[in-house]
């Protein structure tokens, strides 16, 4: 085992039944076969979503890495890339319990959290009902979150963080898993509101969608204009995904690995960063909840690959993801149109 995959928790999956010996091998050897059943299940549900979804592979992966390290994951394309095509197919390859809100100007926060009614019983006894609105539900697909007003887009905030509402002062517990994945267009785009940093802050990917390469799209072309189209198939269980899940939390991280998230967050940080073009750039860095992200979801990116734990590809391929949204220019930067995007890979070469 080198220093660079050297564990820093030691793995708590408990052995199969009858393997007898309390050693460490057997528990890494069983780890090592439930987590090739766990990547097999997965690849098979990459598979099937790509029989519905066209040239977005990259995209389904980031979507699925949110969903496997427990979080939430924000969609943002032009209208008609297929983002409400590709969560509403993840509802259904999962096997989760999926509701669509679609966001307009005059949507209010009881619209999406639900809502207390007054009841009146055949003696003429009144009392108060609790109507649970559609975020009671394990997949929530926000369409177009973005064209809502910032006082309905942050009705998810407790939501997304705390996986429960408070209506007239009473907590309601949400389903498990919960997930939102929402759909923004772009901030040029007309209709639009640009989403608080708070609730930004709360989607642990921020996964950009682009147009299809020319073979993808002449395949989705034929596939999708013809007498018949293909449709999706669950493929995993409410309780598989949860297993999934617990299985990504226990992949023992190497040092180095750890050090390289810290060194990543920090140095993006004008505060805490030793780099001349983030100080004169940034005028707000990420957070610690960045460091927790990318530390989640390069486990479940490894997770997904057949691995056992993460290495520097994977901080490579989340960083943009995980710390874009978190992250914002400076005027000056924003008029010598320097782009966060570059500024993060920037940061990412200089790991090594």
């Amino acid at each position: 085992m080198t220093p660079d995959t050297m564990p820093i928790q030691t793995i708590s999956f408990s052995p199969d039944a009858g393997s007898g010996s309390p050693g460490l091998a057997p528990d890494i050897a069983a780890a090592a076969l439930r987590a090739d059943r766990v990547t097999e299940q997965l690849q098979a549900v990459r598979q099937e979503i790509g029989q519905v979804v066209f040239g977005q592979n990259e995209v389904v992966e980031q979507a699925l890495v949110s969903i496997l390290a427990g979080g939430h994951a924000l969609l943002v394309g032009a209208p008609g890339l297929g983002k409400t095509l590709l969560v509403t197919t993840f509802g259904t390859v999962l096997g989760l319990d999926a509701r669509r809100v679609q966001f307009t100007p005059d949507l209010m926060p009881s619209d999406i959290t639900g809502s207390e009614i007054l009841d009146e019983d055949s003696g003429g006894h009144r009392s108060f009902r609790f109507v649970p609105g559609p975020v009671f539900c394990q997949l929530l697909m926000a369409d177009e979150i973005n064209r809502a007003s910032p006082r309905t887009q942050s009705a998810l905030l407790q939501a997304m963080q705390e996986h429960r509402v408070t209506i007239a002062g009473t907590e309601y517990a949400l389903p498990c898993p919960f997930h939102v994945l929402a759909t923004q267009n772009p901030i040029d785009q007309e209709g639009t509101y640009p989403l608080p940093e708070a609730q930004l802050d709360r989607f642990m990917l921020q996964i950009q969608l682009t147009f299809p390469e020319a073979s993808d799209e002449r395949a989705m072309l034929l596939a999708t204009t013809g007498a018949a189209q293909t449709a999706a198939r669950q493929v995993l269980t409410v309780e598989e995904l949860l297993a999934a899940q617990a299985m990504v939390r226990q992949l023992p991280v190497g040092d180095r690995i750890v050090d390289a998230i810290l060194t990543l967050v920090r140095s993006a940080r004008p505060e805490t960063t030793d780099v001349a073009t983030v100080r004169d750039a940034i005028a707000w860095g990420p957070g610690p909840r960045a460091a927790q992200t990318l530390m989640l979801a390069t486990r479940a990116r490894a997770l997904l690959d057949g691995r056992l734990s993460p290495d520097l590809d994977d901080i490579a391929a989340l960083a943009r993801p995980v710390l874009a949204h978190r992250m914002a220019l400076s005027f000056a930067a924003r008029a010598d149109s320097v782009r966060v995007e570059d500024v993060i890979d920037n940061l990412v070469e200089r790991l090594g």
